[in-house]
């Protein structure tokens, strides 16, 4: 069984990451986008590393991508119940910096298979730039999820390069995710290859302006429960 989860963080109270690591701890994996890696904004700490100790995560990984001085700054995230065999981190090309993806590789041989988390740019050239360059680095990729913040919905034209090269498959359904108030806007997804989609739904996530996106997935193939 493999779990994953995405969203955007809040700006770093106590109470919000408190509600977050609780909203986090039923999953095995889970996936952050705007997380601060540690500024004045969340206080210094860093909220990957909180959230894995208060959900019982022992292992995580963040990719800091954007810096305003010392004021704010945020990050990709990982949080994970089973150890990752290998992450990596990779800048997205657009207009302006500050985009990422990281990759999270789990398990070996014919059990093998790839996380990506990421946050798309609010630009529609930027966005199919960044796609077509998550296209080209997941092309070979047989066992993958893709999960983010994609700033559009799973249907936009600038998906088509990704789909074309990928195995990666939309949704089941869209889900509104934003704003999280009175979801009507469809931009946070995860998107799968090798897995059959057993559930897929929008939760909320303790002071975030975007909901969570939530999946139980079952491997296809010679892919083990227990490598997710």
């Amino acid at each position: 069984m493999v779990r994953g989860w995405g969203h955007v963080l809040p700006n770093g109270k106590q109470r919000n990451l408190d509600a977050l690591a609780a909203l986090a701890r039923p999953f095995d994996i889970v996936g952050l986008q705007e997380s601060d890696p540690g500024s004045l904004r969340s206080g210094f700490t860093n909220q990957t590393q909180a959230l894995a100790e208060r959900g019982g995560f022992p292992f995580w990984s963040h990719q800091p991508n954007r810096r305003v001085s010392r004021i704010a700054s945020s990050a990709n995230g990982l949080l994970s119940r089973v150890a990752p065999a290998t992450v990596l981190d990779y800048a997205l090309p657009g207009r302006l910096g500050g985009r990422g993806v990281m990759l999270a590789r789990f398990g070996e041989g014919e059990t093998a298979w790839t996380l990506a988390v990421t946050h798309l740019s609010l630009g529609v050239a930027s966005r199919r730039q960044q796609l077509d360059f998550l296209g080209e680095l997941l092309a070979d990729e047989t066992r993958l999820v893709l999960m983010g913040d994609f700033n559009c919905p799973a249907t936009s034209r600038e998906f088509e390069g990704l789909y074309r090269r990928t195995a990666l498959m939309p949704p089941p359904e869209p889900i509104a995710t934003f704003p999280s108030w009175g979801p009507t806007r469809s931009l946070d997804h995860v998107f799968t290859a090798g897995f059959r989609v057993n559930e897929y739904r929008a939760i909320p996530a303790a002071g975030s302006d975007h909901m969570a996106v939530a999946v139980t997935l079952e491997p296809l193939g010679n892919v083990s429960p227990a490598a997710a």
